[in-house]
């Protein structure tokens, strides 16, 4: 499913972070959670065009290594590795088939990557293999669709975004169609909005811990750039959240 859909969005995919919600939401609040990253490893899973890769090098970190199952989202990273080069390395490769690195790392991101697995036992086994790759104590840090949002509330198209159910029901919960209104081409990807419990265990059965929840912020940029009211529905009814838990 994933494949196809971003195979063909390609470096267009870099233009979801001009958008409001994710450059003054989710970008600043997913930073912000993850924090500190100097001197560490970083595995970044499902990394697209390589955004957080590139951001978490640029904040210090030692070495960072980008998995994806998009050959055309690894190529666009690729691209922009050679172009203004960082010391990134980027690999296609399937989460939720991914084997034993050559190595164990610090810190390991998931943007929008456990949302797209077709079961609970895809999901469990993307949990398991994350883990494996992570040093004892390490840290995993996620970003999704908030899963208990109510696709009746105010629309996201103001902050860029248009967000609807699809009316179909997965093993891990509602099928959700996300359309970034980009200008000239919007893109739309369907993906699931998995139940909370299905993270929860999902992560506890592959042996990690102290999974809590974490809200997403509108930094004070986009306050500025906008004003308090704006963001009010934001607010009122998050549309993404994250988590992080430990090895």
């Amino acid at each position: 499913m994933s494949v196809q859909q971003y195979d063909q969005i390609g470096e267009a995919f870099e233009g979801f972070k001009s958008l409001p919600l994710t450059r003054y939401g989710e970008v600043p609040s997913f930073l912000g959670l993850v924090g500190d990253v100097t001197g560490r490893s970083v595995l970044d899973l499902a990394c697209g065009t390589g955004f957080y890769s590139r951001e978490f090098k640029r904040r210090g970190a030692g070495e960072v290594f980008g998995v994806d199952i998009s050959v055309e989202m690894i190529a666009a990273a690729r691209e922009i590795e050679q172009r203004e080069p960082l010391g990134v390395t980027y690999e296609v490769g399937d989460v939720a088939e991914l084997g034993a690195l050559d190595r164990r790392f610090d810190i390991a991101l998931a943007v929008q990557c456990l949302n797209y697995a077709e079961d609970i036992a895809a999901m469990e086994r993307m949990c398991r293999n994350i883990h494996q790759n992570l040093v004892p104590g390490g840290e995993f840090f996620m970003l999704a669709q908030k899963p208990d949002y109510q696709f009746d509330c105010a629309s996201l198209e103001s902050y860029g975004f248009r967000c609807e159910p699809t009316g179909e029901e997965g093993e891990t919960g509602p099928r959700v169609r996300v359309t970034a209104l980009l200008d000239p081409q919007p893109i739309t990807i369907v993906a699931s909005a998995p139940r909370r419990e299905v993270y929860e265990k999902s992560l506890r059965a592959a042996g990690f811990s102290e999974v809590e929840w974490v809200p997403l912020q509108v930094s004070e940029a986009g306050v500025r750039e906008f004003g308090e009211e704006f963001w009010a529905d934001f607010h009122a009814s998050p549309p993404l959240e994250m988590l992080r838990c430990r090895a």
